[in-house]
Order: structure tokens, then C-alpha cells, then sequence
């Protein structure tokens, strides 16, 4: 068989498999918990995006940027948890034969997405309009210290999964839940001030938007997530020091 042709079909299975085929068997949750989810994402919206806000506002280095974020996390994955129950999820298998506890494609799709943004890193270095913003964003990494804003990051990363594609995707009409969900995850970062952090969040939000779609869970989503922010938290910096 065709090498081209292998590698081709193989992608195509794995595509359909995570992002496209849905797991069969997944529960819709009653009308009454679908009215109380709503509640609560509504005002734990309000209240995080507030919090983005203020603790990226911040200057690199401050303290307080520590504190602020860990609250956040916590208003996302307490509103998470105060809106209902929320589910594992299942994955596809390529063979579609048998399903599985979704890591490998998770992982899979969020080393993807790292090596994406960092390929797009070479082009936002080279346009000061677009490097500036994020260069101010990595500040906050670089005046920190690593390994807790590595921690921070991956809290972050699993309370943000918990909230969007946990309370907020289960909350909105199935039809809409996939776009709803994109919709919302970007026009909360617009709070952030960071053009291409609105763009990281709509590829990040639709990628995530239809694992929760296709394995009916918030795990694939959270670790695709957590695999992408700590890449980019380990990766990114050094990688704009060098392209400046």
C-alpha cells in the first residue's frame, strides 16, 4: 500500500475517532438540573470573568498574580462541581471495536496544538503589534517562579475543562452546545486583552468543545488542555527570547 495513502488513513481515523464519531450510550442529565446548571454558569461567569481580568492585569512579578489565579481556579471548578453532576467520558477506539478511558488521543491532539502555536510563534515574533501583548502575557512566567506557575497553570487548565466543558457545554441546548461553548470560552478571554490569546481560545475551545461532544465527559478535554498550557508555559518563552 501507498506509504502517503497509509499515513493519510490513519490521520482520518484518528480524526474521526476523537473529534467526530460520538460514544454511543452517553446520559442527558433531567430538566431541572439542566435549569439549575444554567443558574450557576451564569453567575460563575460573571464572577470569572472578572477575576481573568484583574489577575492579568497585574504586574509580571507581583504576588497578589498568584493568589488571583488560584482563586480563579477555584470559581471555575467550584461552579463546575455547584451546577451538577459531571461525567469521565469514554473514548473511541481507531477500530471502533471497543471503548476506552481517553489519554493517548488527548494527549495526542494537545501535542498537535503545542506544535501549532509554536510554529505560529515564529510569525508573531517578527510582528511587533502581535508580539508585544504576548510578551507582556509571558512576563508573568518569566518574573514567576517556574514551578509554581507551572502548578497554577495545570490547575487553571483542569478548573477551566471542569466549568466549559463540564457545566457550561451540559447547559446549553444539545444543537448549540459545540458553538455556545467556542462563543463563550473566547468572549470571556477578550477580557484578557490579548488578540491571539482569543484565537488560542477559539482552536483550543473547539478542539475541547468536541471531545466533550464525542466521548460525553470532561477527561479528554482537561488533558488535551493541561498537555497544551504546559507545553506552551515550558516552551513558549524561551522560544520568543530566541526568535526576538
Amino acid at each position: 500500500m501507498n506509504p502517503v495513502r497509509e499515513v493519510v488513513d490513519e490521520l482520518r481515523d484518528f480524526v474521526e475517532a476523537a473529534l467526530v464519531k460520538p460514544v454511543p450510550g452517553r446520559s442527558e442529565d433531567p430538566p431541572e438540573v439542566v435549569r439549575r446548571r444554567r443558574v450557576v454558569v451564569v453567575l460563575t461567569l460573571a464572577v470569572g470573568a472578572v477575576l481573568l481580568w484583574w489577575s492579568l492585569s497585574l504586574p509580571p512579578g507581583d504576588p497578589t498574580f498568584y493568589y488571583g489565579t488560584a482563586v480563579l481556579a477555584v470559581v471555575w471548578a467550584g461552579g463546575a462541581f455547584a451546577s451538577g453532576p459531571l461525567r469521565r467520558g469514554r473514548a473511541n477506539t481507531r477500530e471502533g471495536t471497543r471503548y476506552v478511558v481517553p489519554v493517548v488521543q488527548p494527549i495526542a491532539l494537545g501535542l498537535l496544538l503545542l506544535a501549532f502555536f509554536l510554529a505560529g510563534a515564529l510569525l508573531v515574533s517578527r510582528v511587533p503589534l502581535l508580539a508585544e501583548p504576548v510578551e507582556g502575557l509571558l512576563d508573568h512566567a518569566r518574573a514567576g517562579v517556574l514551578w509554581v506557575v507551572l502548578v497554577i497553570t495545570v490547575f487553571n487548565g483542569v478548573a477551566e475543562e471542569l466549568f466549559f466543558r463540564g457545566a457550561l457545554y451540559a447547559a446549553l441546548p444539545r444543537h448549540w452546545a459545540v458553538v455556545g461553548n467556542v462563543v463563550v470560552y473566547a468572549v470571556v478571554t477578550v477580557a484578557v486583552g490579548v488578540p491571539l490569546l482569543v484565537l488560542a481560545a477559539v482552536l483550543i475551545g473547539v478542539v475541547c468543545s468536541l471531545q466533550r461532544r464525542v466521548t460525553g465527559g470532561v477527561l479528554a478535554p482537561i488533558i488535551t488542555h493541561i498537555t497544551w498550557s504546559a507545553g506552551m508555559l515550558l516552551l513558549l518563552p524561551p522560544l520568543m527570547s530566541l526568535l526576538r
